[in-house]
């Protein structure tokens, strides 16, 4: 057996790879990489984020982050604002562009589903489950 077939690293690295190019063709028609539209994924179903929250949630740096959401606000479907509070916390919110944008790629979640054959509810819940304690385990482990 081939050692790509023996290793989880190699099945979860071709399996993101392979949803980055998915979501990368869906996507093309509104100029957003995947990386935007999981920003903007956020700002739709959370609401206004701090670019420190953001940056947890989509496990980046600010390094990384930053140059990310000011693509996102030059294109006018983001704003920024520095708190009143501490300058160090920058808010990031949907601009009405923004918003609207989020019916337009909708069906594109369902779609990538349907793809992935993941449509179904409890096998849906279960891979992400599955995934999501993948990831606590690994990053518990190589906690500093």
């Amino acid at each position: 057996m081939p050692i790509t077939e023996e290793m989880v690293c190699f099945s979860l690295y071709s399996a993101a790879r392979a949803t980055t190019q998915a979501y990368r063709t869906l996507l093309a028609p509104w100029g957003l990489t995947y990386p935007q539209y999981l920003v903007l994924a956020i700002l739709w179903n959370e609401g206004e984020q701090t670019v420190g929250s953001l940056g947890d949630a989509m496990q980046l740096d600010s390094g990384t982050l930053s140059p990310l959401v000011r693509r996102l606000e030059h294109a006018g479907l983001v704003t920024k604002q520095r708190s009143t509070a501490d300058e160090r916390v920058v808010t990031v919110q949907l601009t009405e562009a923004g918003r609207a944008l989020r019916a337009e790629v909708a069906p594109i979640r369902a779609q990538i589903a349907d793809l992935a054959g993941v449509h179904d509810d409890d096998r849906r819940r279960r891979l992400i489950a599955e995934l999501q304690e993948l990831t606590a385990l690994l990053q518990k482990s190589t906690a500093n």
